[in-house]
């Protein structure tokens, strides 16, 4: 590292969301970054963890996206934004 670099002692949480939606996998992950971006604050990273669909009636009804969220610590809260 660069002696001018600022080193970043970071801690993050990551929590695990579960998106749905009837049209596709990437409107499912939407969903859930969007829903949880309402009271999270300082989101940083979401990684796609698994894909699935709902079936009834042998048809898909749902298309469920797993993903993985990293929310800063904000030293200034005394709890994590969830």
């Amino acid at each position: 590292m660069d002696s001018n670099e600022k080193c970043d002692n970071s801690v993050y949480k990551i929590i695990e969301l579960v998106g749905t939606s009837k049209k596709s996998w990437e409107d499912a992950a939407k969903n859930a970054i969007e829903t949880a971006s309402k009271t999270l604050v300082d989101l940083r990273i979401a990684e796609v963890t698994k894909l699935d669909m709902k079936m009834e009636n042998g048809k898909i009804v749902a298309f469920r996206t797993r993903v993985n969220l990293s929310i800063k610590y904000n030293k200034g809260l005394t709890e994590w934004q969830l």
